[in-house]
């Protein structure tokens, strides 16, 4: 586009001096303006020229105690608001109305540090379990890793819900994410490193479960892994089994009920294991009643001479895992399936197992069937021989057995 252009050109006046003169047209007016030296003459034209420029761009001059860089983030703010109805000072005074600087501004790498340092103390007092805090480490070491180099502050409920979609995530494990990062939020808050707590604009998923998907195993697969261990290396893996799949003792290595389990707490002569709190997964104490065939196995294979947990278990376990579809709670399932097929109580079962009764109905119930559970709870070892002892009493009339020791 051709600019318009200003000419400087000279005069003499009636007194003899010279003047100078700026001449040009600026939207369809006349200009001109006379100066008493050629550099003011000069500055002028530059001034109009740049108007002239400004004009035909869409641009304007105007007279501000605005920086240039001030200047420069107004254009960009105006620019954002394009197309919203209202002006900039609605979104001013909004802004000043409800946001509130945090008292501190904390990175996030020192936010996280101190944070799973609480962690830990919590771990130390047995308050939380060593999963739990290992999740805790590895899903915050994730969100630092995420969001490099900035404040608590700076984070945005947006932000978060990418942080937590990242990689595709199950909806199970978005959830657990969002547990684990909805505490950290909560405990910067505390602390004053952020003004308002993100995690409760952030979305949960309700997931609907189906009722009896826990996996077990068959009549044919519990008696065939029995048998196995039990002709395999003099029958030194059998009390672990035992326990896991006729008692549903917590099977997990290295930090499961299992492995916490001391000998003296399993008491064939009561017929009865006694599951303290500090063994129990959800912190609760529980007596588990040895069934007939339980004290059997455990007869032929005291625990006085043969270990609750082999040495190097996690390694060893896997080379067989597979061939018997030992999955985490395989053991514990079945077991659980079976007492409720058998005796036909949730109530019982809870109590047995250690969940609540609305888990028991939700995975378990009605899996087995009566004659499954009878067949189930008859598989018995073979190759040693237990010391005869009369058998603990069946489920109900346990409950008077109960009330005697308790």
């Amino acid at each position: 586009m051709k600019h318009p252009k200003f000419v400087v050109s000279s005069f003499e006046n009636r007194n003899g001096n010279t003047s100078w003169r700026v001449d040009g047209y600026f939207n369809g007016l006349r200009i001109r303006k006379n100066f008493k030296t050629r550099e003011e003459a000069a500055a002028e034209q530059s001034v109009l020229e740049l108007k002239a420029v400004n004009a035909s761009n869409g641009l304007h001059t105007i007279a501000t105690v605005l920086t240039a860089e001030q200047v420069r983030e107004a254009e960009a703010v105006f620019h954002r608001l394009a197309g919203y109805a209202r002006p900039l000072s609605f979104y001013v005074d909004f802004a000043l109305a409800n946001y509130r600087q945090p008292e501190n501004q904390k990175l996030l790498a020192d936010a996280v540090t101190e944070y799973v340092a609480a962690k830990e103390h919590e771990l130390e007092q047995d308050h939380i379990s060593r999963p739990q805090m290992a999740r805790i480490r590895m899903d915050l070491k994730r969100l630092n890793t995420h969001f490099p180099r900035v404040t608590v502050a700076e984070i945005t409920v947006a932000k978060v819900v990418a942080f937590l979609e990242t990689g595709r995530p199950g909806m199970k494990t978005y959830n657990n994410r969002r547990g684990i990062v909805s505490t950290f939020f909560k405990y910067s808050f505390q602390r004053g490193w952020i003004a308002e707590n993100p995690i409760p604009k952030v979305p949960h998923f309700r997931i609907r479960r189906r009722r009896g998907m826990a996996q077990t195993f068959t009549i044919a697969q519990a008696q065939a892994l029995m048998e196995h261990f039990e002709a395999f290396e003099g029958g030194r893996w059998v009390p672990y089994f035992a326990l896991c799949l006729f008692a549903g003792i917590r099977p997990g290595v290295p930090h499961g009920e299992i492995t916490k389990l001391q000998a003296d707490a399993v008491d064939l002569e009561a017929g009865l294991i006694f599951v303290s709190a500090e063994v129990s997964k959800v912190r609760e104490p529980r007596r588990v009643t040895i069934q007939p065939n339980l004290a059997a196995w455990l007869r032929a294979y005291p625990l006085d001479k043969f270990p609750l947990v082999v040495g190097n278990f996690q390694k060893r376990r896997l080379k067989f895992a597979k061939e018997f579809g030992l999955t985490h709670d395989v053991l514990r399932h079945t077991f659980i399936s079976m007492f409720v097929a058998k005796f036909r109580s949730i109530g019982e079962a809870s109590i047995q197992a250690g969940n609540s009764e609305s888990i028991i109905r939700k995975h378990y119930l009605d899996l087995k069937t009566a004659d499954e559970a009878e067949e189930f709870f008859g598989i018995l070892p073979k190759l040693a021989v237990p010391v005869a002892v009369a058998a603990p009493l069946p489920f109900p009339a346990q409950g008077a057995a109960l009330a005697a020791v308790g």
